[in-house]
């Protein structure tokens, strides 16, 4: 493995060439979707028309959706057809739904988006752009959104800040709102961060576990026009008590190496 240098520019350190050709998209936009019906083909339509300009592909993966979903996303294939559909058998939540469109994802470069509509998709070149700019840290691997101002009922908005104040005082991941599913981010990286159920909500913690730099930007956030959220509040808190714990656990035993080198043979090598 190359040794990482301070300097290196920051898709050097995958061995990234982020130029788009027509084998390789520059950007995957990775969509967990479960009984999205009503607002899926739109959404589609709505990412498809802010990467404009760039290569990219479109998975969504339906976790087992019990409503239209898939036949939404069908339609929405005959206009966009950058758009690819997995489909889990059995549902198994948002974090395997994200997980597996990270593996199928053919970009070095993903961005994850709700299925619901609430992420803005305008954002994500936003995130992008930052995520590769010249200037970027060398080990910078994420650009997390953060949604300034939400639209959700107040009881889900102190649930939710609740649960985020607790998680940032103990993981110290310097995020105020790692529930916003906009994030872009390097998939060599993801695919190095250990999998559990509720994965998606300490992506910034586990970069950093792992040695990489995360930052975070403004994102919008928009009202719900469809389906039902997947969580209570009660449940939410419980889910992130438990999960908290465990990822204390993971920062315990993590350890680092500092940095890693790839050694030259010595110059009388042939004589050894």
């Amino acid at each position: 493995m190359s040794s990482i240098k301070r300097d290196t520019c920051p898709a050097a350190i995958f061995g990234l060439d982020l130029r788009p050709t027509q084998a390789l998209p520059a950007i995957s936009v990775v969509i967990p979707m479960f009984d999205e019906s009503g607002g899926a083909r739109e959404l589609i339509q709505e990412i498809s028309s802010a990467l404009t300009g760039i290569a990219h592909e479109i998975v969504a993966v339906d976790d087992c959706s019990r409503d239209g979903t898939l036949v939404e996303l069908h339609s929405a294939r005959r206009d966009t057809p950058n758009l690819r559909i997995l489909a889990h058998e059995a549902n198994a939540g948002q974090s395997r739904a994200v997980r597996t469109g990270v593996i199928g994802a053919k970009a070095p470069i993903v961005a994850t988006i709700d299925g619901d509509g609430q992420n803005d998709p305008a954002d994500i070149m936003l995130l992008y752009q930052r995520l590769i700019r010249p200037s970027a840290p060398p080990l910078l691997a994420m650009v997390a959104g953060e949604r300034r101002e939400r639209i959700d009922a107040a009881s889900k908005r102190l649930a939710s800040g609740v649960a985020n104040q607790i998680r940032k005082l103990i993981l110290n991941d310097g995020s105020a709102d790692t529930g916003c599913g906009l994030k872009v981010f390097y998939r060599d990286a993801f695919l190095r961060l250990p999998y559990f159920d509720h994965l998606h909500r300490y992506l910034p913690a586990l970069m950093i576990r792992e040695g990489f730099v995360v930052e975070f930007a403004p994102v919008g956030h928009r009202a719900r026009e469809h389906g039902a959220s997947k969580y209570n509040n009660l449940g939410r808190l419980a889910v992130a008590f438990r999960d908290i714990l465990g990822m204390v656990w993971l920062k315990a035993r993590a350890r680092s190496p500092k940095s890693i080198s790839e050694l030259e043979p010595p110059s009388d090598y042939d004589t050894i």
